[in-house]
């Protein structure tokens, strides 16, 4: 086997490590040589949107499941990882529109659906494979064998059978309310579609017509000509006698026919409190229609303009529609106020045009219908009960919450989208005029395969919303429908699903979550996935997000070729909790890699140091046990095997709990402080070699693997070049619980003391500011007999101390102009007299004790200023908060080292 070089460069291995490990098919999980009855583990990758290739919050996402995945397979889990990516149909659309018309300047409707759709998958088949070439950058051990796309045949396939077995059991439907419509994109959106942005907006108040009895408010004027009527809480005495009446007249030239109506939901207090019902064009008025069996007149259409038959509005846009009203008002002097207010804008998700709600036919799946094959539960009641059942489990436990309230308060869910990349629904129609999407016929076919006589037919032109091909996303990637008959799964449905673990971000559950319970459930009868873990968002390193607009956006390319592959996953780990966003920077990547050469380059001292390399990998374990008897074991080797023996219980538990960020702090703890800060330096000095040789390689192979799921190419590099080039890390076991060591207590004591002495002395020579070429005396009371540091006395002279006398005794006199200390019941002295001028020592301390108790002052008084509490961020106000905490302890400290030297 060949040795390390000097320097880890991972440009120069990475490309070829992922390349071994795709040739050796152990992605794959047919080929890990499992036993019959090992237990599955499953994730399917949350497939990104073509539209664009990959940022940091999906290397998040690579980061945290490949972490799981390689865990759960050297666990011994038959351990599967789907890739795939979405088509996400108008996110798609939108981009390949945008780039024609900027491009070619042409619309879709000059190519024609055909040749656009043609422009839409060449665009894809680019991207997809930028896509899975950054994916494969961030070391997914996924099964490449079972990539999958929202979009390909099989897909196409289970989409169409779900629609149809959901359109015979009642659960899909068409039927006409309104939609949230997109103008721009021209098409329907579902309610979590939607964006919600605050905005200031001019509120008018006026009355219909003069003598009409009430006013009324509102911020959109141009609906009002499509108004039936005008809802008063019944509670309101000021309206409490019109209520039941009709009123006729012409609002600004439009004639109208209002009837008062009584509805509890009306604020009394917002505006006049009376509220104009435009049925067309507001959920909550529709639903006062229904109520109320009002009129519903269409204002507004799906080019976002004025309809007929409105006189002089017909064809303008909302907007010059609302200015006309206005002016008409003022000129008829019956606008009585105009004010602005806060108000909240819905605009689409994918291109921040406003939205307007539509009146229109459409495809649903009801949320509400009774489900034979749920025993007569809803989609809705039986996705709440398997959470609340605790089925499925969300990763923090607040996210239930929100899961369930979103839940409980779901409309039936618009399915069709008026755009034509995506699934086709699977809908014929006879004698139909598809112009402006007008049924003339009723005939209707719904079916897997197009109709008899298909000529006759024409199929809908729609497509489905993208969440339902992505619903499917965890059975229809393991066979379904072909691996599920007569309610049996076979194949890899039976083996893979449910799935173990989602995981997503947590700005999708309404989007993704939800949908995707709902879908398993209906057609399998049972949950997608265990449990559901939410990442946050990826941040700046100022907590701002990330966008192309701002130039604060990371590619995680480049700084995977400046820092190499492993330094990006461990700082999209380290830091980064479940629910919360985590910022980051080149700064902290940097770091990161600093750390992941400090593993190598303390594997090239154990290799050059201690010929590892002449030991058997095989027997290392069976040759600690006698070790730990030999007379010539240390302290701090006793230490050490303990560490590591607790360290690699906690990693176990960190990564099972979802502990991902203190798994790897502990690590990194381990590997920087315990290993090489104390043991390795503690190893040059102590004299049992042969001990210390069988303990390294033990440590360095088990470290090794504790480390793959985080860092796996430098892991998978150094376990190539030091114990096999035959077996690669990636299927090798993982690290058991190791049961060879007693007295772990008080070895860890004894030891902990050792280190809090060492670090005392070291923190008075900086204090004290000892050049390093000063001999200091130690001397230690330890109030007890044979004290475990008269064998230690060689690391306390030597661990960085220069102490070139140390005495040792169970008593002794106080010891005057001495640092003193005292740790862990023991008294320790270090003489200053002869080593620092004592009065220059106290002037300088005096001086900067003055300066540091006047800094206190200023920060107590900024942070007492409220000025300054109630405005300036929070990030700011806590950095204040802990110079304050760090300036006093600063100062305790000087004050004791002051009277140390009187």
């Amino acid at each position: 086997m060949s040795k390390l070089s000097k320097a880890y460069r991972p440009q120069k291995h990475e490309d070829k490590i992922y390349q071994k490990w795709e040739e050796s098919g152990y992605f794959n999980p047919d080929n890990l040589n499992l036993p019959d009855d090992a237990p599955s583990y499953t994730i399917v990758l949350p497939p990104p949107n073509i539209t664009d290739k990959l940022h940091l919050g999906h290397s998040s996402m690579l980061a945290i499941e490949d972490l799981l995945i390689r865990f759960h397979r050297m666990n011994g889990y038959r351990t599967l990882w789907i890739p795939g990516t979405d088509h996400a149909a108008i996110a798609t659309q939108n981009v390949v529109e945008k780039k024609l018309l900027r491009e070619k300047n042409l619309t879709r409707h000059d190519l024609g659906r055909e040749k656009f759709l043609e422009k839409v998958w060449e665009f894809l088949r680019e991207t997809q494979n930028t896509i899975l070439k950054q994916t494969r950058k961030m070391g997914a051990s996924l099964d490449w064998s079972r990539e999958s796309f929202t979009l390909d045949k099989q897909r196409q396939k289970a989409v169409t059978q779900m629609f149809v077995d959901m359109y015979k059991e009642g659960v899909i439907y068409r039927g006409e309310r309104i939609v949230n419509w997109c103008p721009r994109c021209h098409s329907t959106l579902a309610d979590d579609e939607v964006e919600h942005a605050e905005q200031r907006a001019k509120f008018y108040t006026f009355k219909y017509w003069k003598g009409f009895p009430i006013s009324i408010s509102t911020t959109r004027p141009e609906t009002k000509i499509g108004d039936t009527a005008v809802a008063v809480n019944p509670k309101d005495e000021r309206y409490q006698k019109y209520i039941g009446q009709e009123f006729e007249g012409n609002f600004c030239g439009v004639p109208l026919k209002i009837k008062i109506i009584a509805d509890r939901e009306v604020d009394m207090n917002l505006g006049t409190g009376a509220l104009g019902v435009t049925p067309a064009h507001s959920m909550v008025d529709w639903k006062m229609a229904e109520d109320n069996k009002l009129e519903i007149k269409k204002v507004i259409d799906e080019d976002g303009k004025i309809h007929q038959e409105f006189g002089e509005f017909s064809g303008l846009t909302a907007k010059k529609a609302g200015e006309l009203i206005i002016k008409k008002l003022k000129a008829n002097n019956l606008l009585e106020k105009e004010e602005e207010i806060d108000n909240a804008l819905s605009t689409c998700y994918r291109c921040d045009t406003a939205i307007e709600p539509l009146p229109s036919k459409q495809w649903f799946v009801s949320v509400n219908k009774k489900i034979k094959r749920l025993k007569n539960k809803s989609l809705r009641e039986k996705a709440i009960e398997v959470v609340r059942g605790k089925e499925i489990s969300f990763i923090p436990g607040r996210f239930e919450k929100q899961y369930i309230n979103w839940m409980e308060n779901l409309h039936d869910w618009c399915i069709s989208r008026q755009i034509w990349f995506g699934h086709q629904i699977p809908v014929w129609y006879k004698n139909t005029d598809n112009k402006h999407n007008k049924r003339i016929g009723e005939e209707i076919y719904v079916g897997i395969t197009p109709p008899k006589n298909k000529e006759q037919w024409t199929q809908d032109p729609d497509v489905l919303d993208t969440w339902f091909s992505s619903g499917m996303w965890t059975f229809s990637t393991l066979g379904w429908p072909d691996n599920f008959k007569n309610g049996e799964k076979t194949g890899d449905l039976a083996k893979f699903h449910p799935t173990q673990v989602l995981e997503t971000g947590y700005e999708i559950i309404t989007l993704w979550v939800s949908r995707m319970i709902m879908m398993s459930l209906f057609s399998l009868g049972e949950i997608p996935f265990e449990n559901v873990y939410l990442h946050g968002m990826v941040l700046d390193e100022k907590g701002d997000k990330m966008s192309k607009s701002k130039g604060n956006g990371i590619n995680p390319i480049e700084v995977i070729n400046e820092f190499g592959t492993d330094a990006v996953r461990l700082s999209l780990l380290i830091g980064n909790t479940p629910g919360n966003n985590l910022r980051i920077g080149g700064e902290k990547i940097a770091g990161m890699r600093n750390l992941i050469n400090k593993l190598w380059n303390i594997t090239r001292y154990i290799e050059d140091t201690f010929n590892i390399s002449d030991l058997d990998n095989n027997t290392l374990t069976e040759k600690i046990s006698p070790i730990m008897n030999k007379k010539t074991i240390t302290l701090a080797d006793k230490w050490i095997l303990l560490e590591f023996n607790e360290l690699s219980q906690q990693i176990t538990v960190d990564i099972k709990n979802y502990r991902f960020s203190d798994a790897g702090e502990n690590l990194k703890d381990f590997t920087w402080n315990k290993l090489a800060d104390w043991y390795l330096e503690i190893s040059k000095i102590e004299k049992n070699k042969n001990d210390k040789q069988v303990i390294l390689k033990y440590i360095l192979k088990n470290l090794l693997i504790l480390w793959h799921p985080f860092i796996p190419f430098v892991t998978e590099n150094i376990w190539g070049k030091i114990f096999t080039e035959n077996n690669l890390l990636l299927v090798e076991p993982w690290t058991k619980e190791s049961t060879i060591i007693g007295g772990e207590k008080a070895t860890q004591n004894n030891f902990n003391i050792l280190q809090k002495i060492i670090t005392e002395i070291r923190n008075v020579r900086a204090q004290y500011r000892m050049s390093t070429n000063q001999d200091i005396e130690l001397i230690i009371y330890t109030h007890q007999k044979n004290h475990f540091l008269e064998n230690s006395q060689e690391i306390l002279k030597n661990l960085k101390t220069k102490i070139s006398k140390i005495t040792i005794a169970e008593n002794g006199l106080k010891i005057n102009k001495a640092h003193y200390s005292t740790i862990n019941g023991l008294e320790i002295y270090i003489p200053l007299n002869n080593i620092i001028n004592l009065d220059e020592e106290k002037n300088r301390l005096s001086k900067e004790i003055q300066q540091t108790t006047n800094f206190i002052k200023t920060l107590d008084k900024k942070l007492s200023n409220e000025n300054f509490i109630n405005n300036a961020p929070k990030g700011i106000i806590d950095k204040e908060k802990e110079k304050l905490a760090s300036q006093k302890n600063k100062l305790k400290n000087l004050n004791k080292y002051l009277e140390d030297l009187t």
